[in-house]
């Protein structure tokens, strides 16, 4: 009947709703119906940043405005914390690595100091000073297994501990063979500008997806949960699906970026304690949070730390996860258990952490 009354005109839906009361027909929530019959379509917009598409649903009167807004936003923020920017914060501090604190913007100095507390409560599982690592390997560009050796001689040059933050929105990098890489957050913070966006802009309720990141604001109507599917890291199609109120929701998978080489296949998951892919028996981590930036970081750490070195980061910051095993096996925490449900016939749910 909900379907039906969303498709019927406002006039028909108040007199429907006459003679149903007249007929003593209990009418909870018609009020609801009626609003949602009123309701402008929402506005998409898909952009790309980030190296991903950003794609956009926002609902209210000025969804089209907010997603412009939005889609600005994340450029902007790119545009300050993209290495790859010649003049933005993080190539500034990578520039003058060694010396001087430099003055960088609010947005990134926030971005670093929540990443920088998940290097630290996850023992440097997630380093933002992964650069020299994954500029010698070039997942992105050209692909390859570098010598043993060069491995080696890079490793010491990834140490979280080398980034500084002062005062008045300042930071530094201890030593010049010190590089910052924020593209493991990156996709998480793009959710969190949108979000703020979307916020000051007084929209209804919205949508963000930059890969592999989603950030969730509003309440949908008759207190229906955001339904997001997690992706079947073997094929294309869908895992299995979260069922969140709100948060945001960010994925790091080994198929992401991957390549073989005589007969063994490397992805980017890089340990910051080996210099190579991570090998902590995962090929996916899905993990809810507060905030775009930490479920982004989250989802590397634990992807990095494995099932039970992941619980206490987990806990630390409050958030969840699904993991997804090299055998097809499923573990979801505590506190999404009644969230998730499993739809992929390959796997195998598992149990709860």
């Amino acid at each position: 009947m909900r379907k039906w009354l969303q498709h019927i005109s406002n006039r028909t839906a108040r007199r429907l709703t006459l003679l149903l009361a007249a007929a003593g027909v209990l009418l909870l929530g018609t009020a609801v119906w009626l609003t949602l019959s009123m309701e402008e379509e929402p506005a998409t917009l898909t952009t790309f940043a980030m190296g991903s598409y950003v794609q956009q649903t926002v609902y209210g009167s000025q969804g089209e405005e907010a997603a412009q807004a939005a889609s600005t936003a994340v450029t902007e923020l790119e545009n300050r914390i993209s290495w790859r920017v010649e003049d933005s914060d993080i190539a500034l501090l990578n520039q003058e690595a060694g010396k001087d604190f430099q003055e960088i913007g609010s947005q990134t100095w926030e971005i670093l100091q929540t990443a920088l507390q998940v290097c630290q409560q996850s023992g440097g599982a997630f380093d933002v000073t992964i650069a020299p690592l994954s500029w010698l390997w070039n997942f992105d560009e050209n692909p390859h297994l570098p010598e043993a050796d060069t491995i080696a001689a890079f490793l010491p040059q990834v140490n979280w501990e080398n980034v500084l933050l002062g005062e008045d929105n300042t930071a530094a990098l201890k030593t010049s063979s010190t590089a910052l890489d924020l593209g493991a957050v990156g996709k998480g913070a793009a959710c969190d500008a949108a979000v703020a966006v979307y916020q000051e802009s007084g929209v209804d309720r919205a949508v963000v997806a930059v890969g592999g990141s989603i950030g969730l604001w509003g309440e949908k109507p008759f207190g229906d949960p955001w339904r997001v599917a997690l992706r079947d890291p073997a094929t294309d199609g869908s895992l299995g699906e979260l069922a969140l109120q709100g948060g945001f929701v960010s994925t790091s998978g080994s198929y992401e970026k991957q390549f073989e080489e005589d007969g063994t296949t490397y992805h980017h998951i890089l340990d910051p304690d080996t210099g190579y892919p991570a090998q902590s028996g995962l090929v996916s981590v899905t993990v809810w949070s507060s905030s775009g930036v930490l479920s982004d970081a989250l989802s590397t750490a634990c992807f990095v730390l494995g099932l039970e070195d992941s619980l206490p980061l987990l806990e630390e910051f409050a958030s969840g996860a699904v993991f997804v095993t090299e055998d097809n096996q499923v573990y979801v925490t505590e506190n999404l258990q009644d969230a998730f449900s499993l739809t992929a016939q390959d796997y195998t749910l598992a149990g709860t952490l």
